[in-house]
Order: C-alpha cells, then sequence, then structure tokens
C-alpha cells in the first residue's frame, strides 16, 4: 500500500503499525514523534496504531529537554523553573552542529530554541542536535518558527511535547515571509488554545503596551517583545514603550528578535527586562564563539547596570569633585 510519508508517498506492506514502520526506517521510537492524519500519536500507541493505505504519517526529531535550578543570586524565574543566565539563544543558522554547541556553550546559556522539523527518512543515522547539545544539560525550548496560522502553531507544539515531553514552549506566528512580522490576532488564538491545554506559553509579539498585558492577563508565563525585525539588528527601536512594557509586567518579559551587538542587548537589560533571546545576531556574526561571549558579558553587565540604579539625565554639568577646600 501508499502512504504520504513526511510529504513523499512511500510504498509500505498492508496494515502496517506505526511500531513496525519505524523500525523499517530504523529509528529509535524515543528520538522521534509521529502525527498520523494531524493527530499526535502517543509513544505507546505506536504498536497498536495500524496504518491504511493513504494515510499522512509525519515524523518529526525528538527535541527533549532537560530541568535544572542552579543556584543564583539573582536567578530568571520562569514558570516555576529557575535559570542562572538570562541570555537565551537560537539553535539555527550556524554552518553545523560543532559550531552550534561551540556558540552555546560560549553564552553560557541554558534555554536553547529549537525547530521541529521532519527527520531525514533516507537516513535514520544522521546526526540530530541532541547529539551535541546534551538535553540534559539544556532546557530545549520548542518554537513554532515559520507558523503563519494558529492551527499550524498549535499542531507544531503538540507534536514537540509528544517527542520531547516539555509543556514550556515559545509561541511565535508570523504575519509575512519577508518581515517576520508578528500575528497577533492569530498568535492570541493559538495562545488561549495552548494554554487550555496545559503548555506554559512564551509568547513573542510586537512592542505593544496593551498587548503585553494582554497576553499576561491570559495565562502566558513569559512576554517576548520584539526589539526590531527578526534578524535585522537594527537594536531597540522602540527604547520608550519597553520600559512601559517592564513597568506594567505581570509576568518575565524578554527582548525577543533584532538584536546585532552587544551594545543592544545591554541596552535591553539596563530598560529592565528579565532576559533576551537571539539567534542571527550570534550565529551571524564574523567569530559566532567570540559574539556569543560578548553577549553573555553584555546581558551580565546590563542586568546589573539596571540594578545599581543609573544617575538621571540633566541638561547641565554637576561637578564631580567637591568644591569645599579650594585654595584658588
Amino acid at each position: 500500500m501508499q502512504i504520504l510519508l513526511n510529504g513523499d508517498p512511500s510504498e509500505q506492506p498492508d496494515a502496517i503499525s506505526i511500531a513496525e514502520l519505524l523500525d523499517r526506517l530504523q529509528f529509535r521510537p524515543q528520538r522521534v514523534a509521529v502525527e498520523c492524519n494531524l493527530r499526535v500519536v502517543p509513544r505507546e500507541q505506536y504498536g497498536a496504531t495500524v496504518l491504511a493505505a493513504g494515510d499522512k504519517v509525519e515524523i518529526v526529531h525528538f527535541i527533549g529537554g532537560g530541568d535544572h535550578a542552579p543556584e543564583a543570586a539573582d536567578p530568571l524565574v520562569i514558570a516555576g523553573r529557575r535559570f542562572g543566565s538570562r541570555l537565551l539563544v537560537g539553535t539555527g543558522k550556524y554552518k553545523d552542529f560543532e559550531e552550534t554547541a561551540a556558540a552555546v556553550a560560549a553564552s553560557g546559556a541554558e534555554i536553547v530554541t529549537v525547530a521541529v522539523r521532519r527527520v531525514n527518512v533516507s537516513d535514520p543515522n544522521a546526526p540530530m542536535l541532541t547529539d551535541y547539545l546534551d538535553p540534559k544539560k539544556y532546557l530545549y525550548l520548542p518554537n513554532t518558527a515559520g507558523c503563519y496560522t494558529a492551527d499550524e502553531a498549535v499542531r507544531t507544539l503538540r507534536l514537540a511535547r509528544e517527542a520531547g515531553g516539555w509543556n514550556l514552549v515559545k509561541l511565535e506566528v508570523l504575519s509575512d515571509p519577508k518581515y517576520l512580522w508578528p500575528n497577533n490576532p492569530e498568535t492570541l488564538i493559538a495562545a488561549e488554545r495552548l494554554i487550555a491545554e496545559g503548555f506554559e506559553v512564551m509568547v513573542y509579539t510586537t512592542d505593544d503596551p496593551y498587548l503585553c498585558k494582554r497576553f499576561a492577563e491570559m495565562g502566558c508565563v513569559a512576554v517576548m517583545p520584539l526589539a526590531a525585525p527578526i534578524g535585522s539588528g537594527l537594536g531597540v527601536r522602540n527604547p520608550y514603550t519597553i520600559r512601559i512594557i517592564v513597568e506594567e509586567a505581570q509576568v518575565p518579559i524578554l527582548v525577543d528578535a533584532g538584536v546585532g551587538c552587544a551594545s543592544d542587548a545591554a541596552r535591553a537589560m539596563e530598560l529592565g527586562c528579565d532576559g533576551v533571546l537571539m539567534n542571527t545576531a550570534i550565529a551571524g556574526a564574523q567569530n559566532p564563539i567570540l559574539m556569543a561571549t560578548a553577549m553573555k558579558r553584555a546581558v551580565e553587565a546590563g542586568r546589573a547596570s539596571y540594578l545599581a540604579g543609573r544617575i538621571p539625565r540633566k541638561l547641565y554639568a554637576s561637578a564631580s569633585s567637591p568644591l569645599d577646600g579650594l585654595f584658588f
């Protein structure tokens, strides 16, 4: 019989189960998640789920995660989890997995965003991200990169949860492929559905104080306004709205997208953001490892500067040396 496997026609024996299909393809069930006719199949049902001609089967990469609670004097707390680093990094756009692993290590990040993608059914031994970034060391944050509707985003994260077992996810629904601007109406729909299903949603949105507040009130565990369009490197374009969002925050606020250099990351932290998420700024740098180190230090410096409390801005000078005791 013929089924549609990861978008391509595939000849398989009649009445084959998902467990048997995975065995024929030489994939270990623990490393993948399976969807049949748009329904995520729980791993314990692989043996009992028998395929029929015309079935549409998707097999995606395993994207597990590891939770840990590092000791830190000033931890980032998201959905009850404590993290020592306030820098979150993506895992795309690097030249290879070795560079990805080296850059993530240099960044000091404990949370890494990952995309859910089809496995290569022709090569079950092809390397996967989990071979280079240990899910026991890093918390994998599945995201919905490339989704343009609420249905696509929800479907993607259901598969992610089945693959890795984690409820903490990053939701982004885009409006167009050129500017990658958030589609907020669809994002609101997706967030409501995911929260109802028990997901802990970190949501990417525009730097709109009203929308950020609404996402927090509906139950998102973190709100992630953009600094500038994804991958643009323009830095924080609207510091005043970011400051308003921070002042009204009910949940952690993390700047997501648009950071280009270390000073951009420090600026976001000096505005009071709880963290910064970036990918292109590191992966696209001429020296990603060195840039990852710079971003780590910038986030730490920006946080310290915010906690220290800057001096007020004035239009006139103020002598730093005392005037008492002048001898002329």
